[in-house]
């Protein structure tokens, strides 16, 4: 059976890494800002029609309907699992 985390340890994962720095510096994923809004490539469809909600720590693409937290950013990205990108992000954590 997989690794355990607990609710607590996944909603500081989620929230306390603000998902523009991950995006940016973290995975660098290609980013830019266009008419003021931080715009990223969406790993699932590779298109630039995205933003994100710093008071959420959400991202959005608008083009496949999707959500990304700071897991499913990494989860999309790497193409890992969801025990090695909550590993990934305590990493960045520590």
């Amino acid at each position: 059976m997989g690794k355990c985390f607990s609710s607590q340890e996944l909603y500081e994962l989620r929230n306390s890494i603000p998902i523009h720095v991950l995006i940016e510096t973290q995975l660098g994923i290609p980013a830019k800002i266009s008419e003021g809004v931080f715009r990223f490539l969406c790993p699932l469809c590779n298109e630039f029609q995205t933003a994100v909600n710093p008071r959420t720590n959400l991202g959005r693409c608008f083009r496949c309907e999707n959500n990304f937290n700071t897991i499913d950013m990494v989860m999309a990205w790497h193409s890992t699992g969801f025990v090695d990108s909550v590993k990934y992000l305590q990493a960045i954590l520590k």
